[in-house]
């Protein structure tokens, strides 16, 4: 028997996972936007893997107290550890003189580390953190649904609300630090807003792809579209439709909804990458030839 689209989305196993779907397809190029500007495309791909350790601390805490079911607290430990991680790299950054790239690198094995060790001591095995790494449907309830909604608002707010002000820093820092705006605090809000946006959509594309969702969309956008304003509206809508899209043909398809919707967004890129070549190829066959007289 085939399920209609409409009973799909009405049903009860997939009602949860499509709500979060639409919200981490809005926020995740929205804070992709900033990442790409600032040059920081890798900083989602650290946090998720800082969110890890803090899965397992939720994780070890929930057998302390001997919650049901055992990972009810893994989303709030992964948000903490995410926005400490986010915390901790910009301080690294500048107190310790660190760059990005190998503070990031910190965070990457650190927290991949971390996670598989406390997760041990929490009577778990690695395959436990299986479903946060690449997504799982099955696990998510209305309290994620919950967290995520709030999440979503959070960084909805400071994304789109103090857009100018984000956008200013993260277009010439050095320049906003001349005129006087608050850098330090831009960085860690973006930080913060990224580490957010990693536990909002870790139960539906899993912690090592969320960051493909942040930047793949945005760099579609820049294919077909040119301003900030323009593509950060672009990638979000792409975003919306590749989440969406990839999570309804799993639900046909046996296949993991993280891994179709990031390629989902691939291939929305190199569709875009082909037209706008096609398009510059055409431009330049057709604009007129100027002769030079000798």
């Amino acid at each position: 028997m085939t399920i209609s689209p409409w009973e799909l989305l009405s049903s009860d196993i997939m009602r949860y996972p499509l709500v979060i779907a639409v919200l981490m397809g809005l926020t995740a190029p929205v804070v992709g936007t900033y990442l790409v500007q600032k040059r920081l495309s890798l900083l989602g791909d650290g946090l998720g893997h800082v969110s890890l350790t803090g899965v397992a601390i939720g994780w070890l805490v929930g057998a302390w107290l001997q919650t049901t079911p055992h990972d009810a607290l893994a989303l709030p430990g992964a948000l903490a550890a995410s926005v400490i991680g986010a915390l901790v790299i910009e301080f690294v950054r500048e107190v310790g003189h660190t760059s990005r790239d190998v503070a990031m690198a910190i965070l990457f094995y650190g927290g991949i580390a971390g996670g598989v060790v406390v997760i041990q001591l929490a009577g778990g095995t690695s395959a436990s953190l299986m479903g946060y790494l690449f997504g799982s449907l099955s696990t998510v309830t209305s309290t994620d649904v919950l967290i995520s909604s709030v999440l979503a608002v959070i960084v909805l707010a400071v994304g789109m609300g103090l857009w100018r002000l984000l956008y200013a820093v993260t277009s010439d820092e050095d320049f906003a630090r001349a005129s006087g705006l608050p850098v330090r605090a831009v960085n860690i809000l973006i930080a913060v807003i990224a580490a957010l946006t990693v536990t909002l959509a870790m139960r539906i594309i899993g912690v090592l792809m969320v960051s493909a969702l942040m930047i793949v969309p945005v760099a579609a956008a820049q294919t077909v579209v040119v301003g900030f304003a323009r593509t950060m509206r672009t990638a979000m809508i792409i975003g919306i439709v590749c989440s969406l899209g990839g999570l309804l043909l799993t639900a046909y398809v046996d296949l993991p909804p993280g891994g179709v919707i990031v390629l989902a967004t691939v291939a929305v890129y190199a569709l875009g990458l082909l037209v706008r070549t096609l398009r510059n190829r055409l431009g330049s066959a057709t604009s007129p030839t100027v002769a030079v007289e000798g």
